[in-house]
């Protein structure tokens, strides 16, 4: 794609006088996934419009692994809101080399839409190869068996989603024993039901 489509695409967003014209110029730079514009895109994060930033977010995961370190580089940026945004980015993106992010995310972030994001992106992590990543799934594990603990029901729910997908991977006996646990005591229907259903397809996988 023509530098210069990116820089009428970068113009648009400069030019834009009002929030919704913002949040639909970045949706145009986002749909033309141009791997140069990803500082372009991040810093969108940061614009303090929710519009902006999901479709930002579309553009940085579209792109894919070139946007991963930028991302990680915005983590140590004053911004929280980018930050957060950044996280939800991230955890849609399934690259390993986000983990300990999402891990630290899922378990102490104050945000509870980052918590279940994070949450739930570590049980769609692309693994470059499970036998070399033993030690990387066990500890995932266990920081979502912490997460099950979360006051927010819907943070619990994506964990519990997490879970399922990582022991569709390999056969767990740990997730599968919490899996049945939670069935019986977590006091929300809607994860009671979402870990019976993660028991079910266990027992009986697609084929």
């Amino acid at each position: 794609m023509s530098s210069a489509f990116a820089l009428t695409l970068l113009h648009n967003i400069e030019q834009a006088d009002s929030a919704s014209k913002l949040a639909d110029a970045v949706q145009q730079l986002a749909d033309a996934a141009i791997p140069e514009t990803v500082p372009h895109l991040i810093k969108a994060l940061g614009y303090n419009n929710p519009g902006a930033a999901l479709a930002a977010i579309e553009g940085l995961v579209k792109i894919g692994p070139p946007a991963v370190e930028p991302l990680l580089n915005l983590l140590d940026d004053y911004n929280y809101g980018a930050r957060a945004w950044a996280i939800r980015a991230l955890s849609l993106m399934g690259d390993a080399r986000a983990l300990g992010v999402l891990q630290e995310a899922a378990l102490n972030d104050f945000a509870l839409s980052v918590r279940r994001a994070a949450a739930r992106g570590l049980g769609f992590i692309h693994w470059p190869d499970l036998s070399s990543a033993q030690n990387d799934i066990q500890k995932t594990i266990d920081v979502l068996l912490q997460v099950l603990q979360d006051p927010e029901w819907v943070v619990r729910f994506a964990a519990t989603t997490a879970l399922h997908n990582l022991a569709t991977l390999q056969p767990n006996a740990e997730i599968l024993e919490k899996l049945h646990t939670l069935t019986q005591t977590d006091p929300s229907l809607a994860v009671r039901a979402r870990a019976q259903w993660a028991i079910q397809s266990i027992a009986s996988p697609q084929p």
